[in-house]
């Protein structure tokens, strides 16, 4: 095993969580230690950034269930790209296997009688899928991304005909090229005629004398290959991007199928996504909340002064128009809601504290609209029980 892969930490045990958890419990965990880690946080703390990392990499192979599934199995050699099992990458044992040459051979021989599409025919390539973990502000702003994923690609040496150089497929004797055979039957009921796959050419209708050496003779080979992907503005988490022709290659001439690119986005660790809009919860000090104030407010755009008004109250919400998250089918943008905490003074020294009590001392009821309905109510309760 790598040196680097024996120092690995146990993903679970980085983002503090059972081998069993929910996938709402991951995120949760991740969230907290993404916080807790930010470089943002923890300016010029290596130690901090350090654990920043850990905490991403263990989040982008646990939030993904292919990955999960994979580490569960293998630990870190089953998503390790240089043991192959990497992004985008089969199973270890499947070694990306092709499952339509599953179908073909249960359904492509033909079961008595049923007439086969002629196998030389040119054929739509399977599609493929790969997996990418992107930021909260890459799904909001858009972003280019790598992706990499395991195709079958047409051999570059054969050119797709699965005869080495210089040499070409024969036509199969045996089925003339049809990839069928007739054969009868004498049974009780008379002679019964029906068709079965050429046994010569396995359904090919075509001989391979000399094979390519390349591809074994099969005209395709996989291959591990890297493309740049656009990934649009507004995406959210677990859809799918579809890249046209980027799949398996077709076979005898026909197109190339479909690259299906899942999306993960990581939670951020202030801001949460609701439909497009953007919510986030804004500290403040008693002070500022008794009197007012300017404050900085973290958008996606960076930040921006608001003024919080004279006398706010936890869990007052104010509206940031147009600062949310940009449509996918529009370029209209969602808003940005910012819930007021208010925060209370810890660790007072005796001046502060006694400060405050003169303050309590000269406010009343008058200046506690809450305070002054509650036992109001609790004074008409009493009232009349008596």
């Amino acid at each position: 095993m790598d040196d680097d892969m024996a120092d690995k930490r146990d993903y679970y045990e980085v983002l503090g969580v059972a081998k069993g958890a929910s996938e709402d419990e991951i995120k949760k965990a991740y969230r907290n230690l993404a916080k807790k880690y930010h470089p943002d946080l923890n300016p010029g703390d290596k130690d901090a950034e350090a654990k920043f990392k850990e905490v991403n990499e263990a989040y982008e192979v646990l939030s993904d269930s292919d990955k999960r599934a994979r580490y569960d199995q293998f630990g870190h050699a089953g998503v390790d790209p240089n043991f192959g099992g990497g992004a985008g990458g089969g199973s270890p044992f499947t070694g990306g296997f092709d499952f339509t040459d599953i179908f073909d051979s249960f359904f492509g021989g033909g079961f008595g009688g049923g007439r086969r599409a002629n196998p030389n025919a040119p054929q739509r390539g399977g599609d493929v899928q790969a997996n990418i973990t992107i930021s909260f502000e890459e799904a909001a702003k858009g972003c280019k991304k790598d992706v990499s994923y395991q195709p079958i690609e047409t051999c570059e040496h054969c050119h797709g005909t699965g005869a080495a150089e210089g040499t070409q497929p024969k036509t199969c004797p045996s089925c003339g090229g049809t990839g069928q055979v007739r054969i009868n039957q004498r049974t009780p009921f008379g002679v019964i005629q029906s068709t079965q796959t050429c046994d010569r050419c396995h359904g090919t209708g075509k001989i391979i004398d000399t094979p390519c050496k390349a591809c074994d003779g099969k005209g395709r080979v996989r291959r591990r290959k890297t493309i740049e992907v656009t990934v649009p503005a507004g995406i959210d988490d677990e859809q799918i991007l579809n890249v046209s022709g980027r799949g398996n290659a077709g076979a005898n001439g026909g197109p190339a199928g479909d690259l299906h690119v899942y999306v993960n986005v990581r939670p951020h660790p202030v801001f949460e996504r609701r439909g497009n809009d953007v919510w986030c919860e804004m500290p403040v000090t008693f002070t500022q909340a008794a009197l007012g104030a300017d404050v900085e407010v973290p958008t996606l755009d960076g930040k921006v002064s608001y003024h919080v008004h004279e006398g706010a109250q936890p869990g007052d919400v104010f509206r940031l128009k147009g600062k949310g998250i940009q449509g996918l089918q529009s370029r209209t943008r969602g808003d940005q809601y910012v819930q007021i905490t208010v925060e209370v003074p810890r660790n007072l020294t005796e001046k502060q504290k006694e400060l405050l009590r003169q303050l309590d001392a000269d406010t009343g009821d008058r200046n506690y609209q809450k305070r002054k309905s509650f036992f109001g109510k609790l004074k008409d309760m009493f009232s009349d029980q008596n």
